[in-house]
């Protein structure tokens, strides 16, 4: 490891952040570039601070911490996630024998100097007692692999010499804050202090000297782990990637199914989650390995991370890919024995709560598979990536320490203390918005309706594969909405009148979240002519699309509903073409009520499984903000031609034509599609108009 100091980083910084003084921007700076290594923190963990002075409305300058507040990444961290707190106050709590950690919250909170800020975090006592104007703290993943060992005590000094202090594995907290205030005392010659378990710590008078010795001291624990290394894991038959990931995405929809839990409504009767496989060559080796089993079924790496993962993982032995049922049979089979597991060790130790408060579930948040990899799942995408990453992390942390020694985690007792810890379980996020567990496939996402459809399934939480025709659109949508939405949206190139496609692009919605709940069937053409000039190719070609793409859609959405056992929602795009065709509409109109009357079909096949089938009919989406309508600009110039009236005109005559004179827009639609999507009304088999009303539109 080495350090990645720049100066003239450290100088535009500075100057970014100069009404905040020089010592907080360099505070800033080198919190980025510990947070920015995986190798030392990951996900809100860690820490930093700075001593400093605020000043008063009294216009006394006194004494403050600047702390970086609890659950906030040192990635990118600024002035609103580094709380100013009364550093005096701080340091007199020292002369307590005894301070409870609702105690302890309570008094980081009423002395912030600024009361809307953010709670400090847990560690902020060890902060404030550590003299030095600079302190870090890292949960490097060389000093986890030193410490998680039988003798990891006597290998931490041998590695990081007499001038590091290695303390006992303590809870995070008051406690820990006095020991580690007392073994600075007795070296204050020390340059950082690693504890058992958990993490290290560095100090200094300037913010490169803190960062730069922990820099050092991580890379003398890299140095001392690769000269260790004689006993790496042997793999007999290593799975090739290709065929991992695609066992991933046969096996993720069927234990995203099995990881659901009941809601208690009967309109959306499952809290589902988001699966996050991890295919690598790395993990899979580790699985495949001789020790895999045992080495990956072990505590946590550091009790930063449990409220993430728990404290272990779940195992599926031997699982049969090629056989469904089987494997089906296996993952419940391995899930159940793990909720027993679960539930056996709460009421070992629940005895030691002060109060239950928040109960997980008993499903596990890492099931490890081997000849696929480790699938990580989350109440949505971000949760689901904090558990991959730290799985990651750990069976890199645990194979290196299968190379030189024996891997020892923390007593079952200290685990469910950090597990269960208030001042841990208040980083948890609350239940997130009305679609925020939820994957959707949009077809035909790069025209107007499906790109606001995509936008109006975000604005509710959901996940959204885009996808359409390979091509520039489909990749300036899919980075548009993911610049605003991150991981919550993908782009995935499908041709709907392509089994093939269609199959694949299921697949890789399943890789990617671990299924789908919600098929919006949007993809369309148009073709302008006569009945007595339609060539049959051309109506061929619309048939493909509009005809064989609803039904290829249906049938891959039906068996992977049936592989999630969750029930599931599909939403066609309609028109309002199919109760009142225009005359040369025959080809558009004809093969999108063969389309429509195959999911009126659909409604009635899939009921008994709990999916629904709803269909909303638009007229006269002309674009979304700059996406123009492909429909509109394969019928618009006849319509203009054949009224006279240029496009301006042409959208005027459309919104005059309906009883509300309404304008109707891609938001519209996409408020139907949610309407259906969060089930508000028991419904199914039903059309919803979103045209302002057109009389010969019928039914109603």
């Amino acid at each position: 490891m080495r350090s990645r100091w720049s100066d003239a980083e450290a100088r535009d910084v500075v100057e970014r952040f100069a009404p905040f003084g020089e010592e907080r921007a360099l505070r800033f700076y080198t919190s980025w570039l510990l947070g920015d290594d995986p190798a030392l923190v990951l996900h809100g963990g860690g820490n930093t601070s700075l001593k400093g002075r605020e000043r008063t409305p009294l216009d006394a300058c006194v004494p403050a911490l600047f702390i970086k507040a609890s659950g906030h990444d040192l990635a990118g961290i600024g002035p609103a996630g580094m709380p100013a707190v009364d550093l005096a106050h701080l340091q007199r709590l020292r002369s307590l024998d005894a301070l409870s950690d609702e105690q302890m919250v309570n008094e980081l909170r009423t002395h912030l100097f600024f009361h809307r800020d953010a709670t400090p975090s847990i560690e902020a006592l060890v902060h404030a007692w550590i003299p030095a104007r600079y302190v870090d703290h890292t949960h490097a993943d060389a000093i986890l692999a030193l410490t998680n060992q039988p003798d990891g005590a006597a290998l931490a000094r041998e590695a990081l010499g007499s001038d590091v202090i290695v303390l006992p594995y303590a809870k995070a907290g008051f406690a820990l804050a006095k020991a580690s205030a007392a073994a600075y005392e007795e070296q204050p010659g020390a340059r950082a202090m690693v504890w058992l378990k958990h993490g290290v710590l560095s100090w200094g008078e300037s913010a490169r000297e803190s960062y730069e010795r922990m820099i050092a001291v991580v890379d003398a624990a890299e140095r001392f782990a690769a000269a260790r290394a004689s006993r790496p894991l042997r793999v007999a038959t290593s799975t090739p990637l290709e065929v991992a990931r695609e066992r991933a995405a046969r096996v993720a929809p069927l234990l995203r199914g099995l990881l659901a839990t009941p809601s208690g409504d009967a309109d959306r009767p499952h809290r589902r989650v988001i699966v996050r496989p991890l295919v690598e060559r790395g993990v899979l080796d580790v699985l495949d390995s001789d020790r895999g089993r045992e080495l990956t079924l072990s505590p946590a790496v550091t009790s930063d991370h449990l409220i993430r993962t728990k404290a272990l993982p779940a195992w599926v032995d031997a699982p049969a890919f090629d056989e469904p049922a089987k494997l089906r049979a296996q993952l419940a089979s391995a899930l159940e024995a793990y909720r027993r597991e679960y539930d056996a060790y709460f009421e070992r130790h629940k005895q030691r709560l002060v109060a239950i408060g928040h109960r997980p579930d008993s499903n596990p948040r890492v099931v490890l598979v081997p000849g696929a990899g480790a699938l990580c799942a989350g109440d949505d995408v971000r949760a689901a990536d904090v558990a991959r990453d730290i799985t990651r992390q750990a069976l890199a942390v645990k194979t290196t320490i299968a190379a030189m020694g024996r891997y020892e985690g923390l007593p079952e007792a200290d685990l469910f203390d950090m597990e269960y810890y208030a001042l841990q379980q208040a980083k948890l996020r609350p239940e997130g918005p009305a679609l925020g567990r939820e994957v959707a496939l949009v077809t035909g996402a790069a025209g107007a309706i499906g790109a606001g459809i995509a936008r109006g399934l975000l604005r509710e939480g959901c996940h959204v594969a885009v996808t359409d025709l390979p091509g520039e659109r489909l990749d300036s949508l899919a980075g548009e909405l993911a610049a605003e939405h991150g991981a919550r949206v993908i782009g995935v190139p499908l041709d709907v009148g392509d089994a093939a496609s269609v199959s694949a692009g299921f697949a890789q919605v399943a890789r990617t979240w671990g299924g789908v709940d919600v098929l919006v069937v949007n993809a369309g053409l148009a073709h302008v002519a006569p009945l007595s000039e339609l060539s049959l190719d051309a109506f061929r070609r619309l048939e493909r699309v509009n005809v064989e793409g609803t039904l290829l859609l249906l049938a891959e959405a039906a068996r992977h509903f049936a592989a999630q056992g969750t029930g599931g929602d599909v939403v066609l795009v309609s028109t309002k073409n199919v109760f009142a065709p225009g005359a040369s509409f025959g080809a558009y109109s004809a093969t999108k009520a063969a389309s429509h009357q195959l999911a009126r079909i659909a409604s009635l096949e899939l009921a008994p499984h709990d999916v629904r089938v709803n269909m909303v009919a638009p007229d006269a989406v002309f674009a979304d903000g700059a996406r123009r309508s492909g429909l509109w600009q394969e019928v618009g110039p006849d319509r203009m031609k054949a009224r006279g009236l240029d496009e301006r005109g042409l959208e005027e005559y459309y919104r005059n034509r309906n009883l509300l004179k309404a304008r109707i827009t891609a938001d519209h639609v996409a408020a139907a599609v949610v309407f259906f999507a969060t089930r508000r009304t028991p419904t199914t088999g039903a059309t919803l108009p979103v045209d302002g009303g057109l009389p010969d539109a019928t039914p109603r």
